[in-house]
């Protein structure tokens, strides 16, 4: 089901299943196009995608929040004595240390992605929101918000995250467990007001470059968690966000102007001018080229 009966199997993205990292799937389940794709750690934060048929997992425990969304099939397991399932949509979220097993739930495959948050990571991220760890009952939820956040988490096996954007992802993800597990979070004040307006002065004088969350704690005197959840009840979005935004508008600008966008994409800190695509056409809903053509001839 969540994984294996150790601390960092996670769910995530991507259509190609292989026998990564040494795992037996002939063992785990003998079914033909059954595998697990493990990726890279994002700064300890470990992901799968698993594609199974049947019973795959024994009891077992992780010391970590396994957190993920079902994508296909019925995801099925034992867990505080019932028999749990999850449909397409659904999120899963195991506690840390509470045995469980799992499989597929029909003869359909069953098709998941996993990731595995270590509990004092999700502590940081709460901050004042709460000195214990959020336990939710039921480990089948619908939520809309906190399965965005997880996807956006386990949205790409084999790229990493950007360091802002995590933080972002991470204090989604701990309100969302706070919401399931009843606890309240607290308005945003004054003081946190003019914090989060000092980050966005020092977002715009740099959008030339990554900035890393350290820079932003310095400049708003909050830890990386607060700034990014106080953040969005500002301003609706996160510090990640609000950085890419104005980095494209800025690179939109130029582009209407003449500039090349090999240019636009490098001088506005984008990796190359593929990344700088991708990034435009999710915001604009046309590509740059395009963009640069409506803009002159208008």
């Amino acid at each position: 089901m969540t994984g294996f009966s150790i601390s960092g199997h996670q769910g995530v993205p991507g259509e190609a299943l292989t026998e990564d990292a040494g795992i037996d799937l002939e063992r785990l389940c003998g079914s033909p196009g059954d595998g697990i794709r493990v990726a890279a750690p994002v700064d300890g934060i470990e992901r799968i995608e698993a594609r199974l048929h049947g019973k795959v997992f024994e009891p077992h425990r992780h010391d970590t929040y396994a957190l993920g969304v079902t994508l296909g099939g019925i995801q099925t397991f034992q867990y505080r004595g019932e028999s749990r399932y999850s449909t397409p949509g659904s999120i899963i979220i195991i506690h840390p240390d509470e045995l469980h097993d799992g499989g597929a739930g029909t003869e359909a495959t069953l098709r998941y992605r996993m990731m595995y948050l270590q509990p004092e990571r999700l502590i940081a991220a709460l901050g004042d929101n709460g000195a214990a760890l959020p336990f939710i009952a039921a480990p089948v939820v619908g939520d809309t918000a906190l399965r965005q956040a997880i996807g956006e988490a386990v949205m790409d096996l084999d790229c990493g995250i950007d360091e802002l954007a995590l933080d972002d992802i991470l204090t989604r993800i701990a309100e969302g467990l706070c919401r399931h597990a009843g606890t309240t979070a607290k308005a945003a004040g004054r003081s946190a007001k003019r914090a989060v307006f000092e980050a966005t002065d020092y977002l715009r004088a740099n959008l030339d470059r990554p900035v890393g969350s350290q820079e932003l704690e310095s400049v708003s005197g909050l830890d990386r968690f607060t700034l990014a959840r106080q953040f969005r009840k500002v301003l609706g979005t996160s510090p990640h966000r609000y950085l890419l935004m104005r980095r494209l508008e800025q690179a939109r600008r130029m582009i209407a102007t003449g500039h090349s966008l090999a240019g636009a994409a490098l001088d506005n800190g984008f990796a190359d001018q593929a990344h700088f695509t991708r990034h435009f056409k999710r915001a604009y809903g046309v590509t740059p080229g395009r963009w640069a053509t409506l803009a002159l001839a208008g």
